[in-house]
């Protein structure tokens, strides 16, 4: 395995309210040279970000950006008080700080769930940006919540192809919005109450790629340890052909009280090689293919493990 997590604290967060357990892992796959897909897994912020661009400049466009999110001072205190807003500062700086590094070259997508508490009620909320997704298993539901950035999704809803369509289609891999490249840079955001016994699930496009959502649902309601689960997606993704990194986020939220102690009620493609890989818009591609300056270094774990 290459990973390229930020700094990640430890799979168990206990405490008097709210208890998340989590596991975390990452793979180039069998067709990559190299891991583009960069993760963050430490309690309130789980994300992960799909680098674009090739020629080791999309491993350093999701490395910026999963550092940038890494900086936010909640990251060190644990303090759930996240808002969008914040997130969007973040953001803009994770843009900025990619474009400079690689000239507009290179790009990624973000998609994750912050856990965040508002008078004592705690919430997911949701972000993205791209085609990498974040899911939720809640009460026997299972759904997508993030809504992708590409032209695929953007065919489904104007009813010019079927979903099950769009899975096949030749420009799937193509995104409408990325940080790093292009003009669309802001990320949509949902808020959603966390519910007893939640099952989140962040990922790039290199699991629901090759794994249809009956599977990835089959492997959450019948793996019961976040990590472990994990595993098993790597695992079946890799099958199923592994032709791109496949990394996953799997979130159990458990102990969930309101204020009053009372249980919660209240969503690429110019292979050159037969593979596939996420690009953004053909104005930016045209960018994104040209030579990286000077390389920059990338503070990303590559020790070959898979994360615990």
């Amino acid at each position: 395995m290459n990973q390229h997590p930020a700094s990640v604290s430890s799979t168990i967060q206990p405490g008097p309210g709210l208890s998340l357990t989590y596991g975390y892992g990452t793979d180039r796959g069998l067709r990559r040279e190299l891991n583009e897909d960069s993760y963050i897994a430490a309690d309130p912020i789980f994300a992960v970000a799909d680098g674009m661009g090739g020629h080791e400049a999309g491993e350093i466009a999701s490395g910026l950006c999963v550092r940038a999110l890494a900086e936010m001072p909640q990251v060190t205190t644990g303090e759930r008080n996240i808002t969008a807003s914040l997130l969007q500062e973040y953001l803009v700086r994770a843009d900025a700080s990619i474009r400079e590094a690689t000239g507009a070259r290179a790009g990624t997508t973000l998609t994750g769930a912050v856990v965040v508490e508002q008078m004592g009620v705690p919430y997911w909320l949701v972000m993205n940006i791209g085609d990498s997704r974040t899911y939720r298993l809640s009460q026997g539901r299972f759904e997508q919540i993030s809504v992708d950035h590409s032209e695929v999704q953007e065919l489904v809803d104007a009813g010019e192809i079927t979903a099950q369509e769009a899975t096949v289609h030749p420009r799937r891999h193509v995104v409408t919005r990325a940080l790093g490249t292009g003009d669309e840079t802001e990320a949509d955001y949902w808020l959603l109450p966390v519910e007893e016994g939640d099952r989140v699930l962040v990922c790039s496009d290199g699991l629901t790629g090759e794994l249809p959502d009956e599977e990835i649902l089959r492997i959450l309601s019948t793996v019961a340890a976040p990590q472990d689960a994990v595993d098993a997606l790597i695992q079946a993704a890799l099958r199923s052909g592994g032709r791109d990194n496949v990394t996953a986020i799997v979130v159990d939220a458990r102990n969930v009280a309101n204020d009053d102690g009372t249980g919660t009620t209240a969503p690429r493609h110019t292979p050159t090689d037969g593979d596939e890989v996420t690009l953004p818009r053909p104005a930016a591609s045209e960018a994104v293919t040209q030579p990286l300056p000077a390389p920059v270094e990338a503070s990303t774990d590559q020790d070959g493990e898979p994360g615990r």
